[in-house]
């Protein structure tokens, strides 16, 4: 038995934020010190690395789980089901729903009941729960859908990965420019066809890679420490992700049966244009082969880094045709694959 993805959706935020919105902001080193040089070049080399020129942010009155649900109402629409057939919902999620102007995360009830009472399912048998795994979350989401699947505890499944991380972010921060909202979701049940998950990775790094990304006070030194940010080890997340990532790849890919010139697309976690790249190159490297022409479908330069919500927001694009230079056939083999915060990191191939 496989397992498919027989539904997506996602909710693109329609609050544009431009690089240039960065001009006036007051970004600081880690002790408090102005940079020697200003926001032109902070966001130029910015820009230069991360690949960004725009991200995209929740508006006012919407909260994470909003998104969620809008995006889940699309997949479930493009599966063309019956939401009271799914057994459960596997909300994948960070901090919560952060409202607007607040810095204190709500998780009572769990987002993913929040996503089943918005979506009026009455079925007491459909379980909602959350899980907290990084930007690698809905990839997990998804592994635990197939396990659920393959058991026998369910036949059908709502995956859904949403993050508002505009609202935990520290404005003295010039990695602050790096995230944005955005929210994905999925139906996965047992496929009836060739199409479905091939075979899959996952681990957690926990030693001394375990608070690589982390919640730490603002950099302006003037603002309460006891109010807590998203803050990361930008250059050791990098080191990790190029030492680990296209290993997971390949041992993914190899468990598959298929060979490298087999896949079409690699959907990957848009954290950082010049890391995924990076990753890109070394994955195919272990086999002693180029980078093929348009392997790598990319939606960051427009959307940002959402965690959660990057990969299945960009599968969401590529069907549709709304990447460009981009699209995906009946048939065809692709790699989903991410990594974030834990450190964790899981991939799974998968025919289209």
């Amino acid at each position: 038995m496989k397992i498919k993805i027989a539904g997506i959706g996602s909710c693109i935020p329609e609050k544009k934020v431009s690089n240039t919105d960065f001009g006036e902001h007051v970004f600081l080193n880690e002790d408090g010190t102005a940079f020697g040089y200003p926001n032109e070049v902070v966001i130029k080399k910015f820009k230069g690395i991360t690949g960004i020129e725009h991200r995209r942010y929740a508006e006012d009155h919407l909260t994470s789980s909003d998104l969620a649900f809008f995006a889940s109402q699309k997949a479930i629409e493009n599966a063309g089901i019956d939401p009271e057939t799914i057994d459960y919902i596997i909300f994948a999620h960070n901090f919560g729903d952060v409202k607007y102007g607040t810095s204190q995360s709500d998780m009572i009830p769990s987002l993913a009941t929040r996503v089943k009472h918005k979506l009026q399912i009455k079925n007491p048998k459909c379980v909602a729960y959350d899980i907290l795994f990084g930007c690698p979350g809905w990839i997990e989401g998804v592994l635990q859908a197939n396990a659920f699947i393959k058991s026998g505890m369910a036949k059908r499944c709502l995956v859904i990965g949403s993050e508002t991380l505009s609202r935990v972010v520290d404005a003295h921060d010039r990695d602050s420019m790096i995230y944005s909202d955005g929210a994905g979701a999925s139906i996965i049940e047992a496929s009836d066809d060739e199409s479905g998950m091939l075979s899959y990775e996952s681990a957690t790094y926990a030693n001394d890679e375990a608070n690589y990304l982390f919640f730490g006070k603002s950099y302006n030194p003037d603002l309460d420490p006891d109010t807590r940010y998203i803050k990361m080890y930008g250059r050791k997340i990098y080191e990790f992700a190029l030492n680990n990532v296209p290993a997971a790849m390949k041992s993914c890919l190899d468990k598959s049966g298929l060979g490298i010139d087999d896949v079409k697309k690699i959907l990957i976690h848009q954290a950082n244009e010049k890391m995924d790249e990076a990753i890109i190159q070394r994955f195919y490297k272990l086999y002693d082969r180029p980078v093929p022409k348009d392997i790598m479908p990319m939606s960051i330069h427009e959307l940002g880094n959402s965690s959660v919500a990057t990969v299945p927001t960009l599968f969401d694009l590529l069907i549709r045709g709304e990447i460009e230079n981009q699209e995906i056939h009946k048939g065809d083999v692709m790699i989903f694959a991410s990594v974030g915060a834990g450190m964790n990191i899981n991939a799974f191939v998968y025919r289209y």
